[in-house]
């Protein structure tokens, strides 16, 4: 981290990426209810990153659910932050040329975050609505900003091993290199990571490969300066016209940050701030996500009425 930067509070904006289809879990896991009032696992993401200093709060959601997320969202965070609702259409930051856009799936994580462009000119946080990240690594991302160089991003790092499902195969972003200076080098996004005779394995094309349970993964719990914006659209365009031909294409956050360390555009910090992490992939994980959302309120981290 350069030394010449001066440690001062700045404004800090969370990005919530709630326009997933949730398809293996068979419902809007973004807006089902795991609290004991209800409560969604965003709204413990919205407490805890409110806690840490956060004032503002994009939510990125699709057309058809984005009067609901209002509803539900608006009079909870009425008078502690500024709030916007920014639609993930399949249109959005097409570049010109393109032609009509013939695709049913979202582009990705990427374009999610890119979509709150025209309401973020801060440093900011970019989170999934379905997952649970702790007060930590909102604290280490607040910390993170105020201290931070305007081409140094960050990585809120979860250790492999705690970041599975007892369900199925998960997709995760695994920090595998780091440069000689501790800084991200590489995340290679593995899509299909399960358990086998107490080993984690990828499966890959090439074959199983065994993987490190202590490697630092990514849970797309992320810290961006705002020049990260006019990258990822230039980039993003790149994507789609090379990629036009190929519906199921998407353009993960963390092809992104292979990028800008590759082209040498910025350092990518990993954060040690991923104490506490977990998340919905399945319809058998949402009594286990109840049951631990429940011993934190019993353990004092929460009330139980979260925003009263």
């Amino acid at each position: 981290m350069n030394a010449n930067i001066m440690t001062e509070t700045k404004p800090k904006s969370l990005l919530v990426m709630a326009a997933g289809m949730g398809s293996r879990y068979g419902g809007i896991k973004q807006i089902d209810g795991f609290g004991p009032n209800g409560e969604t696992i965003m709204d413990y993401s919205l407490f805890d990153a409110i806690r840490a200093g956060f004032t503002k709060v994009v939510f990125i959601v699709r057309d058809e659910i984005k009067s609901t997320v209002e509803e539900i969202f608006l009079p909870k965070l009425k008078g502690k932050v500024e709030v916007y609702f920014e639609v993930q259409s399949l249109d959005r930051f097409v570049p010109a040329g393109y032609g009509v856009v013939d695709r049913k799936k979202p582009w990705g994580t990427t374009h999610a975050m890119l979509c709150g462009k025209n309401v973020i000119n801060e440093p900011f946080a970019v989170i999934n609505a379905d997952d649970f990240y702790g007060l930590e690594s909102f604290q280490s991302l607040a910390q993170f900003f105020d201290a931070s160089a305007p081409d140094h991003h960050a990585m809120v790092g979860y250790t492999l091993k705690n970041v599975l499902s007892e369900h199925g195969s998960v997709s995760r972003g695994v920090a595998e290199e780091r440069d000689a200076e501790g800084y991200l080098k590489k995340l290679n996004e593995l899509t299909k990571i399960v358990t086998e005779n107490g080993k984690i394995i990828s499966k890959e094309e090439t074959g199983d490969r065994e993987l490190d349970p202590l490697f630092p993964v990514s849970m797309n719990c992320w810290g961006f300066q705002p020049g990260v914006f006019d990258v990822a659209e230039k980039m993003f365009h790149e994507f789609a016209l090379k990629n036009k031909a190929n519906p199921s294409a998407e353009f993960y956050i963390a092809l992104l940050t292979n990028e800008i360390i590759q082209r040498n555009l910025g350092k990518v910090h990993i954060l040690d701030g991923g104490k506490t992490w977990f998340g919905v992939t399945y319809k058998e994980d949402k009594e286990e996500v109840s049951g631990k959302i429940k011993a934190l309120v019993n353990s004092g981290v929460y009330p139980s009425k979260l925003w009263q």
